[in-house]
């Protein structure tokens, strides 16, 4: 399994070992670098041979690893992501089960705001058109059994919260408490497809131990229907956190405004470019890039659905606070207007 100390990866290892100590299936974990105690096989993928430990043959392969930046070029995402897949099925057979952890976003309705250019093709990052490359190579080039996982922005796990490493989604709680998420760039009643990474895992370590099957099979998580608006998203974010900050003595943060995508690109976009900080500035950019995932015009179809993802979602705060309680409780910064 590759991806092994990754959010998903992790979460995934400690599933599938679970089940070997059980007997049911022997792990070989895999990484770039080691992390924490557990045992991994290092291996730069795509940039180095395999160790011999790897030669197999492999009853499955899961592969996890990708960088998930969405900054990546077309180039950086080719080498990060599509070569690295090459290096993997180079290790599978005919007789070998690939589960391939894609991302719900090579599917699903991008309005013409959300595209970059072609770049990317139509995607609206290079992350994103490296993994519907991905699709399209391992489904070229494995001629064996096949399963495509295709999980939402993941968050903690359900109930707990917990989950190994903040990235995504948390950038924007770290926004709201910090002053720089001045206004909430979207749609209120666009969605916003979150996956606890529980399920996420789940759903890949079920793959992984099942039987394999006789035509690729793709797997979707999401919450489809019942997935949340961005009002509830960011209402849910701010009411939690200000939960949080009144039990510990700290004044309310303020929820910031909704305002429409076009008119932020059209009129507001071009102002903060020029009158605000450079920090401000790059927290506008990075918060910009949520935009088209967080308030989508339709949900996915989801084969495998998110229960409750307001509950999910409100753990995942919780556990960010409790891990990150400076942050949660600092007085925001408001954004101020530079002077020239």
């Amino acid at each position: 399994m590759t991806g092994a100390t990754g959010v998903v990866g992790t979460e995934v290892v400690g599933l599938l070992r679970a089940q070997a100590a059980a007997g049911a299936a022997a792990v070989t974990a895999v990484a770039r670098r080691a992390a924490g105690t557990a045992p991994v096989t290092r291996w730069a993928i795509g940039g180095e041979p395999p160790p011999g430990a790897l030669a197999g043959p492999w009853d499955v392969i899961v592969h996890c690893a990708a960088s998930t930046r969405w900054t990546l070029g077309r180039a950086e995402a080719e080498e990060a992501n599509v070569a690295p897949l090459r290096a993997v099925l180079a290790l599978a057979d005919r007789a070998t089960h690939v589960v391939h952890v894609s991302t719900a976003y090579v599917g699903g309705v991008r309005a013409p705001e959300d595209l970059r250019g072609a770049e990317f093709e139509g995607f609206r990052n290079g992350y994103e058109w490296s993994k519907a490359v991905c699709e399209r190579v391992v489904r070229e080039t494995h001629a064996g059994p096949l399963t495509i996982v295709r999980p939402p922005l993941v968050v903690g796990r359900r109930g707990s919260g917990e989950i190994a490493r903040f990235s995504g989604p948390y950038t924007v709680l770290q926004a709201l408490v910090s002053g720089t998420a001045a206004v909430i760039v979207g749609d209120p009643e666009g969605y916003a497809e979150i996956g606890p990474v529980d399920q996420v895992a789940e759903v890949v370590a079920r793959a992984a131990l099942g039987e394999p099957p006789g035509e690729p099979v793709v797997r979707v998580i999401a919450g489809g229907a019942g997935s949340l608006r961005l009002s509830s998203l960011v209402g849910i974010a701010c009411g939690t956190l200000n939960e949080i900050r009144r039990a510990h003595g700290a004044a309310p943060i303020e929820q910031p405004p909704f305002v429409p995508v076009e008119a932020w690109n059209r009129f507001f976009l071009p102002l903060a470019e020029q009158y605000l900080s450079p920090f401000q500035r790059q927290a506008v950019r990075l918060l910009a890039m949520f935009q088209s995932y967080t308030s989508m015009a339709a949900p996915f179809e989801p084969t495998d659905r998110v229960r409750d993802p307001g509950a999910v979602f409100e753990a995942a705060v919780r556990y960010w606070a409790a891990r990150r309680p400076r942050l949660a409780l600092a007085a925001p910064d408001p954004w101020t207007l530079l002077t020239r």
